[in-house]
């Protein structure tokens, strides 16, 4: 057995821990913040077993410049965000392609259709039942022609990946979803998808588990890390803590790390922003305004929207028109409520142009190991590819494990 840093305190980072702690490894968590307080706390809060086919960059003239001209409201972008993350972009879009999609689906519905077996065991040990609701994910369609798209897209996923769904006139959704304020035209709602009232508490839920069954968690700033000559070191509020070996789960912070030991990712970053309203009622489940680009979900907090994907730098000022027109379409539907005054959450989806998240062992480096481009399902696929990672650094091998391994994926 090993003794392990893990960097980052996220959903994939706390699982990290936890999944190799159970596999009796001596591991010590760092963060500069409390767990669960970056993208894992502002997400849709949905475990989406549907999510079978990871988000493609669609490749027909049409779409590509409904995007430029920003005619939806679930993408925009920054030029300075497009040139900085073109080379990531080019790759993303020749991995969209029909051909090579199809076989990265492939690789993750592997990783989907497992993530809600692989969170329950940590949501009964944590005590953390009162947060889960396990009735599924509705995509609200307001047009016949969306959702018929939609219906025959459903039924792909079934025969595809055995996802399983309900297809639902708008008049039946409504008796279904009382808080509906008029009928949609129809509603896929996906049975298997579990969702969570506080996603941030679940993912502290979890670090509190990984501290009472002996593990460390320790605040520290992830930049500090060097080699030295029997592993790895950082700067804590503990003083310098080393180890054999290191996990890098930072998310949309690990490429920055990583080039100061030679390695340079290519990354999309996707920005997102959610708002809490008063709204008077609950959603019985998670709902998805499909064609606004918008989910809205109950939370602890109120009724949260959460915006679609905005392409800028990391660095780049808040800009909440996703959110602000999300929110707005959706009070045609629900009555939201007034919204909640907080500090304007912002957070970013760290994206592969391969659409599957690094998992394993550095190429270049004894006792670096990755854990992070979980894009859109970081909270979704935590458990999951914290579970992959230990069985790779107990040197097991599948055909799995070598698809997520970042010396196949890197090149």
């Amino acid at each position: 057995m090993a003794e392990f840093l893990v960097l980052g305190a996220g959903m994939v980072g706390v699982s990290s821990a936890l999944a190799l702690q159970a596999a009796g490894h001596t591991v010590t968590l760092v963060d500069r913040i409390e767990a669960g307080c970056e993208t894992s706390y502002g997400n849709a809060g949905i475990i989406q077993a549907e999510a079978a086919e990871p988000h493609a960059l669609p490749r027909h003239f049409m779409s590509l410049l409904n995007y430029a001209f920003e005619r939806g409201n679930d993408v925009t972008w920054r030029l300075d965000g497009l040139l900085q993350m073109a080379p990531a972009l080019l790759s993303y879009f020749r991995q969209s392609s029909a051909a090579r999609h199809s076989k990265i689906a492939h690789v993750y519905s592997q990783l989907t259709s497992r993530s809600t077996t692989d969170h329950e065991v940590w949501i009964c040990d944590a005590s953390a039942e009162h947060l889960i609701q396990r009735n599924g994910f509705a995509m609200f369609y307001r047009t016949a022609e969306a959702f018929d798209d939609a219906t025959q897209k459903a039924t792909f996923l079934t025969k595809e990946y055995g996802v399983i769904s309900r297809i639902i006139e708008g008049k039946d959704y409504r008796v279904e979803e009382p808080m509906l304020q008029s009928d949609p035209v129809g509603v896929v709602n996906f049975e298997q998808n579990w969702s969570c009232r506080s996603p941030g508490d679940l993912t502290k839920a979890y670090a509190d588990l990984f501290v009472s069954r002996g593990g460390r968690f320790v605040f520290g700033e992830a930049n500090s890390l060097q080699q030295s000559a029997t592993g790895w070191r950082v700067m804590t509020e503990a003083g310098e803590l080393s180890a054999e070996q290191v996990v890098i789960a930072l998310g949309p912070w690990s490429p920055e790390l990583l080039k100061r030991f030679g390695y340079y990712i290519p990354m999309i970053y996707k920005r997102g922003y959610h708002g809490h309203f008063t709204s008077p009622t609950a959603l019985t489940r998670p709902l998805m305004d499909v064609e606004n680009g918008v989910v809205a979900s109950a939370m602890t907090s109120g009724l949260r929207v959460t915006s679609g994907a905005a392409l800028v730098p990391m660095t780049a000022p808040l800009d909440t028109r996703q959110l602000d027109r999300g929110a707005k379409a959706l009070s045609d539907i629900l009555p939201l409520g007034g919204r909640v005054i907080e500090p304007q959450w912002v957070g970013t989806r760290p994206c592969m142009p391969g659409m599957l998240p690094l998992v394993g062992a550095a190429p270049k480096h004894k006792g670096l190991w990755f854990n992070f481009g979980h894009g859109h399902q970081g909270f979704t696929l935590g458990p999951t590819t914290a579970e992959l990672l230990a069985k790779s650094i107990a040197g097991e091998e599948s055909a799995l494990l070598s698809a997520l391994a970042p010396k196949y994926q890197l090149g």
